[in-house]
């Protein structure tokens, strides 16, 4: 398996640290957001990937990177409002912000090693560019469906697409960092 697991697991503790970090400066302040808002900001930072991709310029010195490890923990945060739904003001602690973030970490990973099971690691094969191109369409299905009140007819609805987000993103992080691949 090319040490997906492994990979997949390394990539996800370094976006956890910096979602750690972040609980430091900011606290739970995320909590305020309406899922659709967690939405717009994952659009508005693929958008930013797909736009330096094509055009090879960014005029904030960041990078890809730093960009699909936020499509990462923005996608854990939006599972978390789901679930949790939205508040006016921050209210849970860093620990039980963790905790969260780990279930869904765990449960995207389980997700991660069926789905590369069943599709025999076609992600490697594919460009870096067409995996941000997935994100964006998943981003548009999920304004589908919140546009919809969430009602959906055949489709999988927004907390699976946030997964599979959270997958592409990493398998993006993974060809990036170990296979130096371009976006």
């Amino acid at each position: 398996m090319c040490d997906t697991e492994k990979q997949y697991k390394q990539v996800l503790a370094s976006c956890r640290e910096l979602f750690s970090q972040k609980l430091n400066d900011y606290s739970s302040s995320w909590r305020i957001l309406r899922v659709t808002s967690v939405t717009d900001q994952i659009l508005n930072k693929a958008k930013r990937i797909r736009q330096i991709e094509e055009s090879g310029v960014a005029l904030v010195n960041e990078g890809v990177v730093p960009e699909f490890t936020g499509l990462v923990n923005y996608s854990i945060i939006g599972l978390i409002q789901i679930e949790l739904g939205t508040t006016i003001e921050p209210d849970i602690s860093k620990d039980r912000a963790l905790m969260l973030y780990d279930r869904y970490a765990q449960e995207a990973f389980e997700l991660m090693v069926k789905k590369n099971h069943d599709y025999d690691e076609a992600w490697r094969g594919m460009r870096v560019s067409s995996m941000t191109d997935l994100i964006l369409v998943k981003l548009f299905r999920i304004k589908q469906i919140e546009n919809n009140k969430g009602k959906t007819e055949v489709s999988e609805g927004i907390a699976s697409n946030y997964f599979d987000i959270m997958n592409y993103a990493i398998f993006s992080l993974i060809k990036i960092i170990y296979e130096n691949k371009e976006a």
